[in-house]
Parts: C-alpha cells; sequence; structure tokens
C-alpha cells in the first residue's frame, strides 16, 4: 500500500487531486479578490489580502508565487501591494476578440421565447437603424413576418429606443435628424418626445414599441452591455398586440430585462447601476 507521501507525490492519487483543486480555487480567489477591492486602487497589502480571503499569510505568499511568475499578479517594487498583473488584460482581450454573440445569446433567446411564448430577436444598432441579428419564432400559430438581417428604424422599434437609452447625444441627433415620419397613429414623430421617452427608458430599464412600428404588433426590448459599459445588442420580444398586452407590459419587462442581465453576465460586461 503506498504511503501518506508518496500518494500526495502522485498526480494520479486521487488525494493530490484534490488538494490542486483547492489551491486552485484559492489561487482563483486571490484574482478576484483582487478585481474587487475598489477600496485599494493603488494594489493590496499581504495582510489585507489574508485578512479579506481569511488565509494565513504564508498560505497567500505561496499563492501569489505562481500568480507573479505567470504576470497575472504583479507586485510594486516600493509599496510591496499586490494588483492585477498586465496577463489578465491579454486574457481578456482574447476572450473579447472570440466571442460571439449570437452563439452566447442563443441559450438565453430559446429560454425567453419558451417562456413567454412569443418572438425573440437580438438586434445590433446601425445608427439610423436597427438590424436583426438572430430570431426565435413564436411557438404559436400568428407570428413576427421579420427576418435575420431585416432593418428598422431606431426611433420607433423598441430595441431602438433601448440603444438609444444610452447613446451619446450625437447619436440621438443622428436618428433624429434621418426623419421621423410616422409609421403607424402611434408613432413618435417629435423629437422632444422621443428624448423624453428614452429618458424614462433608463429608469424603467426596458423600452416599448406600443403598436409604433407595425400595425398590431407590440415589442418590449431591453439592453445587453459590454466589458466598457456600453450596449452591444438588444433583446425583444414581440408579438400581436391582442397577446402582448398592456397588462402584461410589466412582467414581459422583468422577463426581458432578465435576459439581457444574464447575456450581459455571459459577455463579460457591466451594466449601469440602475440596470444591475
Amino acid at each position: 500500500m503506498p504511503s501518506l507521501d508518496s500518494a500526495n507525490q502522485n498526480p494520479d492519487m486521487p488525494g493530490t487531486r484534490r488538494n490542486a483543486s483547492t489551491s486552485l480555487r484559492r489561487a482563483l480567489s486571490i484574482l478576484m479578490y483582487l478585481a474587487e477591492d475598489d477600496s485599494h486602487p493603488q494594489g493590496t497589502s499581504l495582510t489585507d489580502l489574508a485578512t479579506g480571503l481569511q488565509m494565513s499569510k504564508s498560505t497567500v505568499l505561496r499563492l501569489l508565487a505562481p500568480l507573479r511568475e505567470t504576470r497575472l499578479v504583479d507586485q510594486d517594487p516600493e509599496s510591496g501591494h499586490y494588483r492585477l498583473g498586465p496577463e489578465n488584460a491579454l486574457l481578456g482581450q482574447l476572450y473579447l476578440e472570440r466571442l460571439d454573440i449570437r452563439r452566447t445569446a442563443s441559450p438565453l433567446l430559446h429560454q425567453l421565447a419558451q417562456d413567454v411564448r412569443e418572438a425573440v430577436h437580438l438586434v445590433s444598432f446601425d445608427p439610423p437603424e436597427i438590424v436583426y441579428i438572430d430570431k426565435v419564432e413564436s411557438p404559436q400559430a400568428v407570428r413576427m413576418h421579420s427576418r435575420v438581417g431585416g432593418r428598422q428604424p431606431a426611433y420607433c422599434t423598441a430595441t431602438g429606443k433601448a440603444f438609444l437609452a444610452h447613446a451619446p447625444d450625437d447619436v440621438v441627433a443622428k436618428v433624429i435628424a434621418a426623419g421621423m415620419p410616422a409609421r403607424t397613429p402611434a408613432t413618435i414623430t417629435s423629437p422632444d418626445q422621443l428624448r423624453a421617452e428614452v429618458a424614462r427608458i433608463r429608469e424603467r430599464g426596458y423600452a416599448i414599441d406600443d403598436v409604433e412600428n407595425e400595425l398590431d404588433i407590440r415589442c418590449v426590448a431591453a439592453p445587453a452591455f459590454n466589458h466598457s459599459g456600453a450596449v452591444v445588442t438588444a433583446v425583444s420580444i414581440s408579438g400581436p398586440a391582442s397577446r402582448v398586452t398592456h397588462d402584461r407590459l410589466e412582467e414581459i419587462g422583468r422577463q426581458v430585462i432578465k435576459t439581457a442581465q444574464a447575456l450581459t453576465d455571459r459577455l463579460g460586461g457591466i451594466a449601469p447601476t440602475s440596470q444591475a
């Protein structure tokens, strides 16, 4: 029977794997602590790390060694404080470059469509228009006629207004300058009314197309954010006004916000405080 020491030295032994897994989790907890420690912008001391993580200083030092070797953690030569190293930026950039928004969003869109039983869209912004980049059909007989690759004006669509609610003033001005003709009797055609509407959307967290773009179609949308806090895409629920009724809007709004927040998390994004 192998001794305890030989078991700990053999990487194939269960005890060794458990110890390695524990060390990995603890090392990762150091990275997360440094990432989330807003109270020490110039770096965190060994004492604060050990206290915050409820580890001994010797354990923290042991775990820091490989993190420093790989430049995941740097130590300030003067203060001795620790902070995230430059390799984290490289990993983050590679993650973002290889991120496929449609693939990432797909399971969330399908779940939302199943829960609400209406069409769900994923949309990008190309001012003054929005572009459908993915769609999950409603399971019901009467369906939306939208298609992936199709475009609609931003000023009168729920997804467009979700983008505009977080867009710079010059982008809002560009959309307004492109024209705001009435597409239905309910379309907002006044620039002042549109600006007031997008302000309400920022507070509420979701946007509504109240039969403003197509007759008998009502939509609810919420934005998803990227790592810099900018809106990178928007998720919408659309259906006949007879099914997406006014008394369902608040409930649907909560559901679309939940999906957009989940997508923001999967994209490594940061939502504004009002959206978190």
